[in-house]
């Protein structure tokens, strides 16, 4: 005989690990389960009496303590190096120390303040998250009743291993992964993690070797779920972390794998370092080898270096992600990481589970029906009676009928009819009765419950009111009706009376008198889909986002809903058949399904693995503890406010409205942010490079610098500040009607297309300076002449970068950034003939210049305009 094995060290990618886990629980449950209890007990090396105190405490060591696996928590100080190590911030940090040593203590400033604004949102928003395993231990009781030696007592959760025997009662939490050795009427709600509202029935037995999912073994109860009724004994199987909610917990801690718009922003920075590899190292040597001032030289390519690095990149994005939360939030939409409003702009797949999202969220009495399959207003006062009189503990069936509260006062439930008696619910039985007097004296049995039970007790039916003996026929035609309903994904329950004479001395009843009953009809549940599903599935859908739904209920009612709102009820992929597939298959069949059921906690996770491997960006909308590591995976993790905390650390973004109308909306503006990110980005890389071209051929052929560094430092400022306005502008419907991801090869490819076309009107600035104003022999003229066209084309061309159409006429920018564009180049214009003019290197220039650059202005802005129609046409948006 063995014991169960201590758990494996596994080396690998964290979703890996938890793959192999997840793996091996479940083969040791399923082994344990489809064994006798006899067996069971020998192969854990247990017995009926329970563990030894000597060997539990050997156990406890070989095993560990009962405890879910925590995740050794980073530092705040390991955590705040992490963020510092980010290549942007590095080469930040070093051009700003170089800004310092040199004397620039303005720009060295400038960009420490850009470093600190972006390390320290980061570093919070992290160590919030870094909360998310630790929340879990809140979660699990801290004490459980176990058998040792033959004698009960009440132990620490911690001290719990595998092969120690403990009871289960009506209230408990399940404190380990168990199997059951005896059961009786046991009732469990395993919601949390499986996504079911309804309790499920569990008991003692081997289960049948057909069952694959651990989740729907009847004979196995797991930690995380509750005892709603009942009572049973159980032997351990798992502990700690080899329990299907510690193996959660170990997916969800550590840390978090980059998401697209962290892997977008990470490109485009080392886009931008290539850039500065290659450009900041030939300005230095052409202009050392070509005037032989090496310090000047080193000067010169240290601005050309801080003007090509984008340092407002991550106040452009902070401000546009910061504005987007505040948009959402009056959407009330919680944004808990700024980053995953890109995510959300960027998603093409959104996962969700079913309950609480295409449905309500609680059960209703959705048919009332008579045994004809009609419906019937008489059906559905008799079920109220039932339950508006019924005492015991009222089920979730009950308060489903008793929410038709308009029927106490049109049946005058109280006044009208006095509780004679009731025959309480049992789990053998499955009904309950209640006898009620009308005023005339007649005590009427109402009798509902399992359709079998109570069709067993009728020999007659009211059909239309009239009263005939319940024939074969009339059975088959009600099995049929119920199995219709069933197929529907109706809970359905059968209703029956029987009429009888009152007595002057109130009569006790009893089992005995639930016979000779007359079929009434059948209620049927469900919870029904929202009535805005459709209507959002719709908006998703023009939207380009695929919807998928991802839950633990099974197939049929999972199908019936999807119909219902508007979604193909087929293909259907069950857990059970994602376990045998490999990563490929999986990735294959996630593609082309809509609807996947029977899933445990894992499965999730792999689906979203799977359509990401195939290049989606993937939304995950779920609020209990088996959604977790799905939530983490995601790029973007949704939950609502109602979730547990597990669910809601383990997210994103907070929905307060349980709503997809509301995502629908926090997609466009997702995507309004990123477009007004990528305006940025596309707008200062292509100035920056093509001011960089013109750098480099200046410098070669110039007898002195092209501009001065600190004129350099300048135009780069003042075009910063134009670029603030930017989180206000307007993004033209078109971007906003499909996902839009990070492109990096797009990026660069529109650099390199639009870039240079600043170079040719920068060249033709020089001839114009030298051959016009003979400015060979005026450096300063050069100078001011350079600095004023590159700084006016630089924040004029804003408007036609900014969007894919005719700018000014189709499409037209906010206001901010129009005052924006034209107060800039003012202030560049008056520093040149300013009281500081001369301190900056600055002179007049003379009149002719000005009507000069007013053509190019135009003419740049033309060219721009068509070289970018042509790209769009040629590359796409």
């Amino acid at each position: 005989m063995t014991t169960a094995t201590p758990p494996p060290r596994h080396a690998g990618k964290p979703h890996e690990v938890h793959d192999a886990k997840h793996a091996a629980v479940t083969a040791a449950l399923l082994e344990r389960a489809r064994c006798d209890e006899a067996t069971a007990l020998a192969r854990l090396e247990s017995r009926a009496e329970g563990l030894s105190e000597a060997e539990a405490a050997g156990r406890l060591i070989q095993y560990g303590p009962n405890q879910i696996a925590r995740t050794r928590r980073r530092s705040k100080p390991l955590l705040l190096f992490d963020n510092v190590r980010n290549p942007l911030i590095i080469l930040l940090l070093v051009l700003g120390l170089v800004s310092w040593l040199t004397g620039d203590l303005r720009s060295a400033v400038v960009v420490l303040v850009m470093v600190v604004l972006g390390v320290v949102l980061r570093f919070v928003q992290e160590m919030r998250a870094d909360n998310a395993a630790a929340r879990l231990q809140a979660m699990v009781s801290s004490t459980a009743t176990v058998v040792r030696g033959g004698r009960e007592q009440e132990i620490a959760l911690g001290g719990l291993v595998p092969g120690d025997v403990i009871r289960l009662g009506a209230g408990d939490m399940v404190p380990a992964d168990v199997r059951l050795l005896t059961s009786k009427d046991l009732f469990l709600n395993q919601s949390a993690l499986t996504g079911e509202a309804m309790p499920v029935e569990k008991h003692a037995g081997p289960a049948p070797s057909a069952i694959d999912s651990p989740l729907e073994l009847p004979n196995v109860c797991f930690l995380g779920s509750n005892v709603e009724s009942g009572a049973g004994t159980a032997v351990v199987v798992h502990t700690g972390g080899r329990t299907f909610f510690g193996v959660l917990a170990a997916s969800i801690g550590g840390e978090r794998e980059l998401t697209s718009f962290d892997k977008g922003v990470n490109g485009f920075t080392w886009l931008m370092i290539r850039f500065i590899g290659v450009m900041v190292p030939t300005v230095f040597l052409i202009n050392g080898l070509s005037r032989g001032n090496w310090v000047e030289a080193f000067l010169f390519a240290v601005a050309v270096a801080v003007g090509l690095t984008p340092e407002m990149l991550p106040m452009i994005v902070t401000v546009n992600l910061s504005k987007g939360a505040l948009a959402m939030a009056r959407e009330k939409v919680i944004v808990k990481r700024l980053n995953s409003i890109q995510n959300l702009g960027a998603m093409d797949v959104l996962c969700t589970d079913k309950t609480g999202t295409l449905t309500e969220g609680r059960i209703v009495l959705e048919r009332h029906v008579d045994v004809r399959g009609h419906d019937s207003e008489r059906v559905l006062h008799y079920g109220y009676l039932n339950s508006y009189h019924h005492t015991g503990l009222k089920n979730l069936m009950d308060e489903a009928i008793l929410d038709h509260e308009e029927l106490e006062e049109k049946l005058e439930a109280k006044e009208k009819y006095r509780k004679i008696d009731e025959i309480p619910f049992d789990f053998v039985r499955r009904r309950m009765s209640v006898i009620v007097e009308d005023l005339s004296g007649t005590n009427t049995l109402i009798c509902k419950g399992a359709v079998e039970e109570v069709l067993g007790l009728c020999d007659q039916a009211d059909i239309d009111g009239t009263i005939a003996a319940l024939k074969a026929e009339d059975i088959a035609a009600g099995q049929a009706i119920v199995h219709g309903l069933n197929a529907q994904g109706f809970r359905v329950i059968a209703l029956a009376y029987k009429d009888m004479p009152g007595a002057p001395d109130e009569p006790v009843y009893a089992v005995k008198d639930e016979s000779g009953l007359t079929l009434l009809g059948f209620l049927a549940f469900l919870d029904p889909p929202k009535a805005t599903a459709g209507e959002a599935l719709t908006l998703l859908e023009r939207r380009q986002v695929a919807v998928k739904v991802l839950t633990g209920d099974n197939d049929i009612i999972t199908r019936y809903i999807c119909q219902q709102v508007g979604m193909p009820g087929e293909p259907v992929l069950l857990g059970a058949a994602i376990e045998g597939m490999t990563e490929e298959a999986l990735a294959a069949a996630a593609e082309t399904t809509s609807i996947f059921a029977k899933l445990a906690p894992a499965h999730k996770e792999r689906i979203i693995r799977a359509l990401q491997g195939k290049g989606h960006v993937v939304g995950f909308l779920g609020d209990g503890i088996n959604d977790a590591p799905a939530l983490k995976a995601a790029d973007v993790g949704i939950s609502v406010n109602s979730a547990v905390d597990i669910a809601k650390e383990s997210s994103d973004i907070i929905l307060l409205e349980t709503s997809l109308l509301v995502l629908e909306k926090g997609v466009v503006e997702g995507r309004r942010v990123f477009g007004n990110v990528i305006k940025y980005i596309k707008m200062a890389a292509s100035s920056s490079f093509g001011n960089m071209f013109s750098v480099v051929g200046a410098s070669a052929f110039l007898p002195f610098v092209p501009m001065l560094p600190i004129q350099v430092l300048i135009n780069n400022l003042l075009y910063d500040f134009s670029q603030t306005a930017i989180p206000s502008d307007r993004v033209d419907p078109e971007w906003l009607s499909q996902p839009r991801k990070w492109a990096i090869g797009d990026i660069r490819r529109f650099i390199l297309f639009i870039g240079p076309i600043s170079s040719i009107f920068d060249y033709l600035t020089f001839w114009i300076m030298l051959a016009v104003f003979h400015a060979w022999a005026n450096p300063a003229l050069f100078h001011t002449g350079w600095f004023v066209e590159s700084l006016f084309t630089q924040t004029l061309i804003i408007h036609v970068i900014r969007t894919n159409k005719i700018p000014f006429l189709q499409s037209r920018a906010s206001w901010p950034l129009i005052a924006a564009s034209v107060l800039i180049p003012a202030i560049g214009l008056w520093l040149t003939v300013s009281p500081v003019a001369s301190v900056l290197g600055f002179v007049a220039l003379p009149p002719l210049y000005w009507l000069l650059l007013a053509g190019m202005l135009l003419s740049y802005m033309l060219l721009t305009q068509l070289v970018k129609g042509w790209f769009h046409r040629r590359y796409g948006d």
